[in-house]
């Protein structure tokens, strides 16, 4: 794995699709100048995310022209962008979609949904049900949306996947100070301690592409990161101003941090299977002791 990654910590209109789209392009010429490998743009790049019952108007099949005139621009380098996705029977989903070599390669629709606090995401969405790795040339990537990231499960489920990083699209507001002394707000120190605990336990990269600028009446604090397989924060963006991120992710500190500790070895999932099995009282699960296999 030798990666030059680049995250687009940009501004999306709300519900201006076409505008969006005008953007993404410019930021993939950016992505160009900077010889990058892979550019990862936040949640909802192309819809903005307080959608509320305009969801369905900023809705995209994914055969649609503009989003395949944009997929095609893949064949220049890999790159993730954030819709809202019609499925054939007109439910909407949150949506990252992985486009490499001018094809979409992977879709990633957001198991987690965020509806607490300022959030009504399952008012308009429905829910993934899948949590897949994606099989690049650049490397075995895990997609996280947002609230994905915050349930460990999804994360551990990509670990033992063996996927070389996790990226991260989001559209986090600012939340204030935890105490008045605090240097960041807490929202921000909340992502950097869920990433680099992330980065650290799963010994993975992980790219968290977080949006800026200001929508019904939030800020989006931007502060976007790249962060080693040890947890330390290799790249950090300024927060809410837009900014181009760049960094590369190579397979050294991958190999070194699993050798030091082997975590992935000694998981023990058919152990996590059997006490789920008997929490949810599942007959058909519970079939014999733990065999320890994967």
């Amino acid at each position: 794995m030798d990666c030059r990654v680049v995250v687009c910590q940009m501004r999306p209109q709300l519900g201006a699709l076409d505008p969006n789209f005008d953007e993404h392009h410019a930021w993939l010429d950016r992505a160009a100048a900077e010889q990058a490998d892979l550019a990862v743009f936040p949640e909802l790049s192309l819809a903005g995310y307080f959608l509320r019952d305009h969801t369905p108007d900023a809705a995209l099949r994914l055969d649609d022209p503009r989003v395949q005139k944009l997929v095609a621009r893949s064949r220049e380098r890999s790159f993730m962008f954030g819709i809202v996705e019609e499925s054939d029977d007109h439910r909407f989903y949150n949506s990252s979609v992985f486009a490499e070599d001018g094809r979409i390669l992977h879709v990633h629709r957001k198991v987690h949904l965020c509806d607490y606090g300022i959030f009504e995401e399952k008012r308009y969405f429905a829910g993934g049900s899948r949590i897949e790795p994606v099989a690049s040339k650049h490397g075995r990537f895990g997609i996280l949306i947002c609230e994905d990231a915050w349930h460990l499960p999804a994360a551990w489920l990509h670990f033992l996947s063996g996927v070389d990083a996790l990226l991260i699209p989001s559209a986090s507001p600012a939340r204030g100070f935890d105490a008045p002394e605090d240097a960041e707000l807490s929202s921000q120190a909340a992502w950097r301690c869920l990433t680099t605990a992330l980065g650290r336990f799963l010994q993975t990269w992980v790219v968290y592409a977080n949006r800026t600028g200001f929508e019904d009446g939030a800020l989006f604090w931007g502060g976007s990161m790249i962060v080693t397989p040890f947890g330390h924060v290799a790249e950090e963006a300024p927060g809410a101003e837009a900014a181009l991120l760049v960094g590369r992710m190579d397979d050294d500190p991958l190999r070194r941090a699993r050798i030091a500790t082997p975590l992935r070895r000694d998981a023990r999932p058919g152990l996590v299977r059997l006490h789920l099995a008997r929490l949810l009282e599942d007959p058909d699960a519970l079939r014999g002791e733990d065999d320890g296999t994967p």
